[in-house]
């Protein structure tokens, strides 16, 4: 069972409400990338865009891995995350296995080669910010869980379902979340 901890920190994941509305966040899981006292950011880790990276970009080839929507702050701009910090120069550590950046023209050889695949990296069209204190206030309403973070829930298989699964492990009070329906004003 998870054990949720109310402090945000870089590497940690946010993990919305279930009332919470907002297109973006609503039944989210957030990896934060940095958190301090000039703010946070991160990437939405569970929300795949739909499209393809090749439908945005022709940079990396025919590699045609799926995107992500990383959140609502400059959604036409590309992030990556990825699991090659020993490999890509200037990549910065997140947790141990995830990293974000570091040498675009590295990551294009990398993926040219084979030496990374889909399962290495992700690709996200935006990220999620919070300007000084606005993640505290939005911790304040409840807005957010926060968790320590899992590389193989950035990196793992059927991130759709990851909310779902996250809020099944964290125990029985959690636990009606499951069931909260995704308007309450249709209930």
């Amino acid at each position: 069972m998870l054990i949720p901890d109310q402090n945000p920190a870089s590497g940690r994941m946010l993990v919305s409400q279930p009332s919470l509305s907002d297109r973006f966040f609503s039944r989210s899981v957030v990896m934060l990338a940095e958190h301090g006292p000039d703010g946070s950011f991160g990437f939405i880790v569970n929300k795949p865009a739909n499209l393809k990276l090749s439908k945005v970009t022709t940079e990396f080839g025919t590699f045609d891995t799926d995107l992500y929507l990383g959140g609502p702050v400059h959604v036409n701009s590309l992030f990556y995350v990825h699991s090659k910090g020993d490999l890509i120069p200037d990549s910065l550590k997140i947790i141990e296995g995830v990293y974000w950046g570091g040498d675009l023209n590295e990551i294009r050889r990398l993926i040219s080669s084979g030496n990374i695949t889909e399962k290495d990296i992700r690709f996200y069209a935006g990220y999620s910010g919070w300007q000084p204190n606005q993640l505290e206030r939005e911790m304040k309403e409840k807005s957010w869980i926060v968790l320590d973070g899992i590389n193989r829930y950035v990196f793992g298989p059927r991130p759709t379902s990851l909310w779902k699964k996250i809020v099944l492990t964290l125990g029985d009070e959690y636990s009606p979340w499951i069931n909260y329906p995704l308007d309450p004003n249709m209930n």
